[in-house]
């Protein structure tokens, strides 16, 4: 593989110089998890493999993702049919200006036959969590999000409230439109294990989105995706990854990525020690979903900008200049060695 051919999580090269030594552990329940899910996504959704990989990738690792891209491109819709696909609790929060914090995670209301408080859950209190344009609602209700979205768990009045397994917060946002947006801090931002940036599908995918859904003007092909996974199913799912075989190597590999962005002279602000945990449990799923029992380089390096590119901040030189953080990050990846 050259450094301008585009990086696949499909490994190819090496494989007996990377793998461990008495590889045992069974990876199989994950990659036909993970194919029946998409198998169920994909009667609906055209295309967007990368997006729905990566979807997965943070349901079994337990993480937050940010899904960012133009109206239109279905990425409400996909987080809804993945929720579809799991046997768990779904909820649906419309992010907007007058938005409150206790709107989002519940408030304590006076009971007047008992005289006490008692704790009312907001919708956060779900298993998976469709936050819709999250950027529309200001700093007090997005610092709502801080607690639950790292601890998994909710503090009202002193009390401490935890969230129920699986727990995930799937975002959207839409990039284009500025008007009555907040942009979201970088304290949230890092809370995301993915910022996945959407395009427009291309010519072909666009005429198959026609033809599928030229007879459905009302959506009735959606209820065709079925629930496929329990909670135990992706708790299981999470338990194999976790001894998903990674080296050393790779392991400084990473260290050194992350390393670099805090030093080079193209950012302003570099990924912290969060974002080095995110990639090597995002590496070790991606490594799981495509039946391996070993982390490649190659995995390292799929994860990489979805990981890294809300994380990072161009200086200004750099945002005059017309520089992307993918630029800048896939710099990083080339010049840094990768293990052999």
């Amino acid at each position: 593989m050259t450094e301008d051919e585009p990086i696949s999580p499909d490994f190819t090269e090496n494989q007996e110089a990377l793998t461990p030594p008495a590889p045992s552990l069974d990876v199989d329940p994950v990659m036909l998890r993970a194919e029946r899910v998409k198998a169920e996504i994909g009667q609906v959704i055209v295309g967007q493999e990368d997006m729905l990989e990566l979807l997965l990738v943070a349901l079994f690792t337990g993480g937050h993702v940010l899904l960012e891209g133009v109206p239109g491109i279905a990425k409400t819709l996909t987080a809804k049919l993945l929720a579809r696909t799991l046997h768990t609790e779904f909820s649906r929060i419309q992010f907007t200006p007058d938005l409150m914090p206790a709107d989002v995670v519940g408030t304590s209301v006076f009971n007047m036959k008992t005289s006490d408080f008692t704790f009312k859950s907001g919708p956060i209190f779900s298993n998976i969590v469709l936050i819709d344009e999250i950027n529309r609602s200001p700093a007090k209700t997005q610092a709502s999000l801080f607690e639950v979205m790292e601890e998994r768990q909710v503090t009202v009045d002193g009390v401490t409230y935890p969230m129920s397994a699986p727990f995930m917060v799937v975002a959207t946002q839409n990039p284009i439109e500025q008007e009555g947006t907040y942009k979201l801090p970088e304290a949230q931002l890092d809370r995301f294990l993915f910022k996945i940036i959407l395009s427009y599908p291309s010519l072909e995918e666009e005429q198959s989105i026609l033809r599928r859904f030229r007879n459905d003007f009302n959506g009735a092909l959606r209820e065709t995706v079925n629930a496929v996974l329990t909670p135990s199913d992706i708790a299981d799912c999470q338990r194999i990854i976790e001894e998903v075989y990674i080296r050393e190597e790779l392991l400084d590999y990473i260290a050194a990525i992350v390393h670099n962005t805090r030093s080079n002279a193209d950012l302003f602000l570099g990924a912290s020690p969060r974002a080095s945990l995110s990639l090597m449990k995002a590496s070790k799923a991606v490594a799981a979903m495509a039946g391996r029992n070993f982390v490649t380089p190659d995995d390292i390096r799929y994860v990489v900008y979805p990981t890294l590119n809300h994380r990072v901040i161009l200086t200004p030189e750099r945002e005059m200049e017309g520089y992307t953080t993918r630029e800048v990050l896939d710099e990083i990846v080339k010049k840094i060695e990768v293990p052999r």
